[in-house]
This record gives C-alpha cells, structure tokens and sequence, in this order.
C-alpha cells in the first residue's frame, strides 16, 4: 500500500491544535488552544484546498471534539466540543461562532480532556480532571449518568457500542461499563497513564476488538473481555491520540514529532511533523485520508491518493520544515557527539524497522536526525539536536541547568515557595509528575498542577490586566507565576458574555528576555571589538562587569534598588545601543528596554547630556541602513517607558520626535514589515492612547491634537497590516482614543479617516475571522455611533 504524503497544510489557528476530526472527505474540523473550534471545507481540488470558519470560540482551551452525524433534528450533524471552562457545547456546524450554541452541558467540574459519540445509542460520553466520565442523551441535555470510581484523571473515553463505555484514565488503569453506570471490568495491564483508545477494526488481522496507549509509549490491543492480544512498540515518548483506517490499520501520535501507521503489530509508516507534539490524529471512513492536530498551531490532511496529495510547494514546504526544525536535546536524552556515525553512516547502512531514529554528527560539529523509511529504503531528515540553551530564547537557570520557566509554588503558608522547573518540550503532566515526587507532595495535585503549567505557558494575549477582571489561574499578560495547589476555579453556569475591551486603561510592557544569554552576548562582541583594535569602541573589564552586574541585578526590582552604581551602568548600556557598530548593538538595546520598565531611574539619567530618548532617536537606530531589529528594541524600549512616571512624561515629551522615527522605521523594513516591529509600535502606541485618554487628560486641546496624530498613523497601519496581533492591538489602541478623547477626535475618525471603512475592510480579510477582532470592532462602530 502506498506511503501517506501531505494533502494540505491548513494554518489559521493562533495556538497549539489540540484535536481534530474527520467525520466526511469534504470537512475537517479542528480545536485549539485558542479556543476555537474551525471547520475547514474542501473548495477546490486538485490540489486540495481549504477554506476555515470559526464555528466555536469558547473562554479557555478547547482540548477534544466529536463529531455527531446528522439526524432530522439536526440535518447537519453537530459538533461537541470541551475544554478548560469546563463546559461540552453542542453546536450545528453551519453556525456562527456568535450564535447561541444547540447545548451547553454543565456538570463536570475540572477541565473536559475527551469525547466520543454513540450514534447508535444516541449519546455522547465525556471524560474530565475531576476524575468522572458522564454519559449524556443527545436532545436530553443533561447528564444521564455519571461513571466514578476513577483515581485520576479520566483522559480517554470511548464509546465502544450503544451500550459500551471504555474509560482510561490517568491512575492506569482502563474501566468497561455499561451505560447504565454499572463497572464491568478493570484492566490494569497498562504500565502508566492511559491517555488514547479507539476501537480495533474487525478486518484487523490480531482479532483485537479495542486499543489503548498513554505515557509508556506502547499501544495495546485487547479484546472487549479484557485479554491483552498484542503490544505495538515504536513511538518514543506519550502517545495522545489513537484511530482506525477503514483498511483496518491503525493510526496514533504522540510527543516524539511523529504519527504512526500500523499494519497488524508492524509500523508501515512514520510521519514525522515539525513540531514538539501531535496532539491529535483521526482518520476519514469515506476515504481513508487522515488529519493531525500539532504544536506548531497547524492542522494537515495526509493521503494515499495521488490525486489528493498537496501541490508540489506544499509538499517541498513540509518536507523542508521537517528537515530543517529544531529538536530540543530534552527530547532526545544526552547525546555523546564523539560516538556518533558521520554523514557516510547513511549511505552505507540501511534501518531496521520504519521510524527508526539515527542521529548523525554532521562536519560542522552539529547533530542531525534521520528516521528510516521502509516505503522509500532510504534515511529522511528529521532536524538538527539543539541544546536546551538554543532550543527557546527565554531562559532561567535553576540548580545550575536552563529552563524556560521557573515557577513559585506556595505549598504551605509560612514556609519559602518550592521551585517548579519547566521547558517548553516537556509535556506539563509530565514535569507536575516529577516535581511531586521530588516534593515527596500528594499525587492528589499532579492535575492541578499540570494545570498550572498549562494556563502558564500559553502566552500573552491583550486584555485588561486589573485584579477583578483577570481569570483564576493566570493573568492574561503572563505576568502571575505563583500557583497555591487548589486555588482552581470552577465554572458553575454559562460562561458570561466577553467582558469589554475597550478602552484600554492600563499600560503594557514588552519584558521577556534571557539576561545570561544577553549578557554573555555582549561579553562575546566586546571581547571581538578590543581584539579587532576598537579599544575606543570596546568597555574596560570593570566597565564589563559592571554591566554583567546591572544584568543580574535587573532580575530583581528589589535588587535593583540596591545597586550602587546603576547610573554609571545605564550609560554604559547607552554606550553599546549607540556608540557600537550597529551589527553589535542589539545586547545594549535589549538591554535598556529592560531597564526602561524596570526603574525609573532609566528616564532619568543623562546621557552623555542628552536624555534617553534624544540620544536613542539621534544615533541612527532608526535610518534605513540600520538593522530592523535595532529599531524593533528601540521601540519596545520607548513603550517599556510607560512603567514608571518619568518614563511616560519623558515619552511623551518627545511625542513628535518619536512619532516620526517610527514611522521612520515601519517606511524601512519594507512592503511586509517585519511582525515584531509592528506588533511593538502597536503596543507603543496603545501606551501613548491610554496616557493621553487617562487622567483627565482626554478633555485637553494637546491631548486632542496629539490623539489625531496618532489616529492617522494607526489607520494607516490598520489598512496596511496583515498580522492578526498587531492589527488586535492598533485596533485597541485606535478604540480607546475614539472612545477617551474629545469629540473633535470622534468627528475626526468617521469624517476624516473614515473609520467604518478602514474596520470594514479588516472584517473582510484573514485576521478579521477572529472572534477577539470582531469584539473589538463591535466596540468601536457601538461608540460611534
């Protein structure tokens, strides 16, 4: 049979695809960490070509879909969807993600983590963190039955006959009931957690009846009384999804990178993605075509078909992203680079089964891998092995090793918090494992910690920061990182409708960074600069350390306080931002963008006579021979400044200066500006409205005349942008002067720049199909009128 190939790669989603299904061979729908749920509709082939709606937008991570196929009641079919508010929406495909919902079902307690559907007995099963599965009658709506006895989290639910419920759960074990809520059996053959079941085909040629597979990376088949038939070994780390082919073949994916294609107990096929997880696999009955849900925020359609395999640059693109991604060492465990085979290893050796790895110590000193292809008899790169110091830009070193995250965990009032480590290609059940077993904690946290983790590392998203409105468990800036086991919040109604956006009152900052990374970087020029023969350019070594000080002392805003010296290190941040050559001048610009939120002193000090801002905006930082990420830092630097009051009075102070040089910087990076830059000059710009809305400020003349400045550039950069944060945050920014400022700047943006037009057209492009972009737009049109 032939090797699946890519059929197409269907990108829209801003975060993580959690699940996916394929219920017919013209629709694919996906869920998301975004919180939306897409329906993707076949518009043309061949190629295959798609085209998303956002049929759902919920209030936290969506994590699993079901498909229910179409009754008289519903001729479409309907869509179940779960997730972290803890609610199953039930919702006819065809609607608007703003129509009411066909059901919200409410009943469980903790995050909703599965679904399976039984046409034949007309429910739908559900699985949670609150340790239950519930079974729930289609058009009933409300919870029939609820299955307990589980010790952990009920990960995996399937719906193996009308009267047939398979549970796996995160206590190992895998429980048969039937509908009634009676327990039927327990298999406690799994060696750990239970993440995936799917039923097993009849054509299947082991006789097994259904399949499971969880944190041990082994499949196993079994029959309906619970006889273990057969293991299938091969994935190297979680498997998270598993399905059926109508060839009787199964499918799974897991934390390795890669989706499996099993033939009986034998891998035919492995397909590796681009991306740390594939959360979700599943196969169409129609055609057996199969969809994955990855990491990389991308759903992709495989095939068999020659006739539905993607165009020849899609089919390049994949492969080369394949090849070309990076794989966190975490991933792959230590690696002893002086044993490793070279590059003639893969032309002389063949595999010995599909899938398996070989990593390969390239001439340049780095290490790539390559799986076997057993289809192709050939060795296929996978990526090249980066240290976990390379493998994120954001890193906190913890008992001497890198981490992107280190997280407070307040255990017990009085006692000093416990340190929680996390990197970002660790799975987070896995990490809350071993940090309560290296607490010697109660397992009974392993879910809500594993939570916490999650709702952590999500990223920032735009939105009031003030303490009534932020949600249970994270700011939505990213910036609360103390977690107290059992502080979870529980939905216990519909989720109330979007709270209101505008205007933005609160200033925001842009503060992610590496210290030690930015700091050696520095060191490593400056030692380049004195043994090129620019002493006058390079610092002395005291200068050195006093900046690596600045660095470490900047970590701290109390610290901060305490350093003696800070003025002296300010100035000398100034002289790497605008006295370096501007190749070398990145480590001081980041470095006094930092500083620019951190103290106050930073707007303060002078600079070579000149204040900050003056001698930022003369140094040519922003002149279309400069590096565009210099300017991207200088801007980041001048919205940072809003932290502290001298900050936002020496801000806007140069108001016009500022004004100029940005759009100085967005004219020189070209007809596609670089996304970073304009998601910093949004920002900048959303600081500058909330000073001059704030106060009392909104009723004064200059408040008005600069209000209409900064409407002008922001229609500007509206009309012009395609990426979807920036546009959020221009359009924030432009909502919170139309509805702040005077109405001479109302009139203004109806009359003069022709506001409806300009979100009209937003509507009708790519970010506009975004839920959060067509909130804000509806608060903009509701205050003008």
């Amino acid at each position: 049979m032939p090797d699946f190939r890519i059929s197409a790669s269907l990108e829209g989603h801003g975060d993580d695809v959690r699940a996916v299904a394929f219920p017919n061979s013209n629709a694919v729908f996906s869920a998301s960490r975004d919180a939306t749920v897409r329906l993707w509709k076949l518009v043309s082939t061949p190629p295959p070509t798609y085209d998303y709606t956002i049929t759902s937008h919920g209030s936290g991570f969506i994590n699993t879909i079901a498909y229910y196929p179409p009754t008289p009641e519903f001729p479409e079919g309907l869509v179940f969807s779960g997730g972290q508010d803890t609610i199953i929406e039930a919702r006819q495909p065809g609607k608007a993600s703003d129509d009411n919902a066909d059901a919200m079902l409410l009943g469980h307690a903790h995050n909703i983590c599965a679904l399976d559907v039984s046409p034949e007995g007309g429910w739908v099963v559900s699985g949670s963190w609150d340790s239950t599965a519930k079974l729930w009658r289609v058009g009933k709506w409300e919870c029939d039955v609820t299955f307990e006895g589980h010790q952990g989290s009920v990960w995996a639910v399937l719906a193996y006959d009308k009267d047939t419920i398979i549970t796996g759960c995160a206590d190992k074990a895998i429980r048969i009931f039937n509908t009634s809520g009676t327990l039927l059996k327990t298999i406690k053959d799994s060696r750990d957690v239970v993440r995936a079941l799917c039923k097993v085909p009849t054509s299947n040629p082991t006789g097994a009846q259904f399949a499971s597979a969880g944190n041990d990376g082994v499949i196993r088949l079994y029959t309906i009384q619970g006889q273990i038939v057969a293991e299938l070994h091969g994935h190297e780390s979680f498997i998270y999804s598993l399905d059926a082919l109508p060839s009787g073949e199964l499918v799974s994916s897991g934390e390795d990178r890669t989706v499996r294609i099993w033939n009986g107990t034998q891998c035919v096929q492995t397909i590796t993605h681009p991306a740390i997880s594939v959360w979700g696999v599943a196969a169409c009955k129609e055609n057996g075509d199969i969809v994955t849900g990855a990491s990389d925020r991308i759903t992709r359609v495989f095939s068999r078909s020659e006739g539905r395999v993607a165009s020849a640059e899609v089919v390049e693109q994949f492969e080369t992203s394949v090849k070309e991604s990076s794989i966190p060492e975490q991933q792959v465990g230590k690696i002893n680079k002086e044993k490793l085979p070279g590059p003639e290893f893969l032309q002389q050796k063949s595999g010995t089964k599909d899938g398996q790895v070989q990593m390969i110590r390239q001439n340049d000193g780095s290490v790539t891998a390559h799986t076997w292809s057993v289809a192709s008899r050939e060795w296929v790169a996978v990526g090249t092995v980066v240290d976990s110091a390379a493998s994120s830009g954001r890193k906190t070193d913890y008992l001497g090793q890198d981490y992107d995250y280190v997280f407070d965990v307040d255990v017990e009032d009085g006692k000093p918090p416990l340190k929680l480590p996390f990197n970002v290609s660790q799975n987070p059940y896995e990490a809350a494992t071993k940090f309560i077993q290296d607490n010697e904690l109660p397992m009974s946290y392993l879910d809500q910690v594993a939570q916490f983790i999650v709702q952590n590392t999500q990223g920032a998203t735009l939105g009031q920061s003030t303490q009534e409105s932020t949600p249970a468990g994270a700011d939505p800036w990213g910036q609360e990182n103390r977690y107290r086991p059992g502080e979870a919040s529980t939905p216990t109604s519909v989720p109330e409708p979007r709270p209101k956006v505008l205007p933005q009152k609160s200033y925001l900052s842009i503060k992610t960074a590496n210290l030690k990374v930015i700091a050696k970087k520095l060191q490593e020029i400056n030692e380049r600069l004195v043994s090129s023969g620019s002493k006058e350019l390079s610092l002395s070594p005291p200068e050195v350390d006093t900046v690596v000080s600045l660095c470490n002392h900047l970590e701290s805003p109390e610290r901060l306080k305490q350093f003696s010296t800070l003025e002296t290190g300010l100035g000398l941040l100034f002289k790497v931002a605008t006295g370096w050559p501007v190749a070398h001048r990145l480590p001081g610009l980041d470095l006094l963008r930092l500083a620019a939120a951190a103290t106050p002193v930073t707007a303060t000090t002078k600079y070579n006579g000149q204040d900050l801002v003056t001698g930022v905006l003369s140094s040519g930082t922003f002149d279309a021979s400069s590096n565009v990420n210099n300017a991207m830092l200088s801007v980041r630097m001048l919205a940072n400044l809003f932290e502290t009051e001298p900050g936002r009075q020496l801000a806007m102070s140069r108001f016009d200066q500022i004004i100029a040089a940005v759009k100085s910087a967005l004219n020189h990076s070209g007809a596609a500006p670089n996304r970073n830059l304009t998601i910093a000059v949004a920002t900048l710009y959303i600081n500058a409205a909330v000073y001059l809305t704030s106060e009392g400020r909104g009723t004064a003349p200059e408040s008005s005349e600069r209000g209409l400045v900064l409407l002008g550039e922001l229609v500007q950069m509206i009309a012009g942008e395609k990426d979807s944060e920036a546009v959020y945050r221009s359009l924030v920014a432009l909502g919170t002067l139309v509805m702040g400022l005077s109405e001479e700047v109302k009139s203004a943006a109806t009359d003069v720049y022709d506001i409806g037009r300009v979100i009209g057209n937003v509507l009708g492009s790519g970010p506009g199909k975004e839920p959060r972009i067509k909130g804000v737009i509806g608060e903009i049109r509701d205050s003008l009128r």
